[in-house]
């Protein structure tokens, strides 16, 4: 009778040490960061940041999404009124590769995998060069499920947004819901 409790035991314990190892080797994404600006962890709960808009590319789609400083902005007619996003304005671009639903009646095109995640963060003080933003991607790879920084630091992605500085910087508008 023991035999089986020793076995169960046993078995138990190895499953906990692989499960543990496995734990280990994934990544803490929240220790990654760009240099000379932003961390991932500055994003932290991210995922549940409300929608500004999507947007799409020819073989990607994005879903862009802020934080409660940048909507509230937003919802005030910034940066229509000609007003700058305050500091603190964050809003992050979660970019998939996309593919036709396999199962909808329609064409419709959904997320499938994911390929990037772009953040863009406002305070003027840490960035004044930059007329207060930063900005960060992080590539996903899908075989290891890990991120990497991409770029080479919080000015990456300033030169593109200078087109629409009139917008204090920001491509993407709130539309009506």
């Amino acid at each position: 009778m023991k035999t089986p409790q020793v076995s169960a035991v046993l078995l138990g314990a190895m499953a906990l040490a692989a499960l543990a190892g496995m734990a280990l080797a994934q990544q803490d994404r929240y220790t990654l960061k760009v240099p000379d600006g932003l961390a991932f962890s500055d994003f932290k709960g991210y995922d549940t940041w409300r929608d500004v808009a999507v947007s799409e590319t020819e073989g990607s789609v994005k879903a862009i999404l802020a934080n409660p400083t940048m909507i509230n902005a937003y919802k005030e007619g910034i940066p229509g009124n000609g007003k700058p996003f305050p500091d603190g304005s964050r809003i992050v671009k979660i970019e998939w590769i996309k593919k036709k639903n396999p199962v909808a009646q329609y064409f419709v095109e959904v997320p499938d995998t994911l390929k990037t995640l772009s953040f863009i963060e406002k305070d003027s003080k840490r960035f004044p060069n930059t007329h207060g933003w930063a900005y960060a991607q992080f590539v996903y790879d899908p075989g290891s499920g890990t991120f990497k920084p991409s770029g080479t630091g919080s000015r990456c992605g300033y030169a593109c947004h200078t087109v629409v500085a009139s917008t204090d910087y920001i491509f993407t508008a709130y539309p009506p819901r």
